[in-house]
């Protein structure tokens, strides 16, 4: 089960969010800048005609030694439950990965335009996917009250 997966990111995001505060995300646009040495434009050919997209990143910036694995409080608040890391979206993940639906304003060549993306500057982007209405959660959705508390002033 130990075994080892490279992953090489496919662009980065450019924004002027360089810190990871936890809430207002939609305030700043932000940008995915594909690597040029393994893309061209057509890689991003048709994205244009989706509203969303879903992005996977890396939280490059979280130490080995912050890792979660284990049960905590969302955000270190008592008032909320303690919890498992994977009942929560929390950065400080085992394998710090990411992944956050976004509005699309534009593709431009190799660059592509979000709202909503809740990376900072420069962090390594491993994928982005078109969010399509067959992929959605299929039959009744739920959540516990505190997910929805806390994601109040996140967007």
């Amino acid at each position: 089960m130990n075994k080892l997966i490279t992953l090489r990111p496919i662009g980065t995001v450019s924004s002027t969010r360089d810190t990871p505060i936890d809430d207002d995300w939609d305030a700043i646009p932000a940008h995915i800048d594909l690597d040029a040495d393994q893309f061209t434009a057509e890689a991003l050919m048709g994205l244009d005609a989706f509203s969303h997209c879903e992005i996977i990143f890396l939280f490059d910036r979280v130490p080995d030694e912050k890792i979660e694995t284990g049960a905590r409080h969302p955000r270190g608040r008592e008032d909320w439950p303690r919890i498992g890391i994977f009942a929560q979206r929390g950065k400080n993940r085992p394998n710090r990965i990411g992944l956050t639906t976004c509005r699309i304003v534009s593709v431009e060549g190799l660059r592509l335009t979000l709202t909503g993306l809740d990376a900072i500057d420069g962090t390594p982007v491993l994928d982005i996917k078109p969010v399509m209405s067959g992929f959605a959660p299929r039959g009744d959705f739920h959540e516990p009250d505190w997910s929805k508390e806390i994601m109040a002033g996140y967007w």
